[in-house]
């Protein structure tokens, strides 16, 4: 028998705020695995299913046995956990309540669409039940760009996701990346986005930069004339989607390795000031403190 309560199927993600969380897989891979950007999921040996409530059962119990209440947070895994059937999902977060009775905090990735057959009160059952917090990789606002990366989703279907993850009590972590319309579409891409913000004021908000560590052939695919934006025009881009965004208290982070230029704060407490920060960069880069090409690690 493993030594481990928990069998993993390599490689395993979880978002950089989930650091010391218990990593729990309850499905392996990403149940849409088609966007063009991802390369998270596309391993051969990664292909989506659930994974067997006996399995998910036995690992909740193995790691309570092992661990007991040291543990506070655990992060359900792979793709997007909330695929699963509320009944599945509750059995998980009662078997989580049950041997682990330390656990304050749970979260998982969540696709828009997952959700669309999920009622606010199934979502509220989940709360009441542990799961606090969702990340949704949104990727942008803009229609045009997500049908042109196979994202699967709307503006509308993201908004109609996170208004319902609101009204359940459930909070939100979203991501946008930079750089995803290319040149030609940079413009409506912040734009849009900063418009899916500002009607839905997300709890957190994370800017990535699209990067393609295992070539761009799948992502050209689908949007042959995307041209990859520069760091001046990452940073204009950026620029300009802050400029729009009217938010009254959502922690933003744009810190991942993929990004350029470090921006933390509150918004809209710190919005002047990471504004203040863009045109600085913008306009004198050579002495902007910029992470180094090779800090970035992607």
């Amino acid at each position: 028998m493993s030594l481990s309560p928990i069998r993993y199927v390599e490689p395993v993600y979880r978002p950089p705020s989930e650091a010391e969380s218990l990593i729990l897989p309850v499905t392996d891979g990403c149940s849409w695995n088609r966007c063009t950007f991802c390369e998270m999921y596309t391993a051969p040996h990664k292909r989506f299913r659930p994974r067997d409530a006996s399995e998910v059962e036995e690992s909740i119990r193995r790691s309570g046995e092992i661990y007991g209440d040291r543990v506070k947070r655990i992060f359900l895994a792979d793709g997007d956990a909330l695929t699963l059937s509320i009944r599945r999902l509750e059995a998980i977060l009662e078997g989580i309540r049950r041997e682990l009775p330390g656990v304050r905090r749970v979260s998982s990735y969540c696709l828009p669409r997952n959700l669309r057959n999920k009622s606010v009160a199934d979502l509220k059952r989940l709360a009441d039940l542990g799961l606090s917090m969702v990340y949704v990789g949104a990727e942008s606002g803009d229609d045009e760009v997500l049908m042109r990366v196979d994202k699967g989703e709307t503006f509308d279907s993201a908004r109609e996701a996170l208004d319902k993850l609101q009204a359940a009590g459930i909070k939100r972590s979203v991501m946008i990346l930079n750089g995803l319309g290319g040149a030609s579409l940079s413009r409506k891409h912040a734009e849009n986005s900063a418009a899916l913000i500002n009607a839905t004021q997300p709890e957190f908000l994370a800017t990535l930069v699209v990067s393609f560590p295992m070539g761009e052939q799948r992502f050209r695919g689908k949007f042959p004339d995307w041209r990859e934006l520069s760091v001046s025009e990452l940073m204009r881009e950026m620029e300009l989607f802050l400029s729009k965004l009217d938010l009254s208290q959502t922690v933003f982070r744009s810190d991942h390795a993929s990004n350029w230029l470090i921006l933390k704060g509150t918004l809209g407490r710190d919005k002047e000031r990471l504004l203040t920060q863009l045109r600085a960069a913008i306009a004198a880069p050579d002495s902007a403190p910029l992470r180094p090409a090779w800090l970035r690690g992607l």
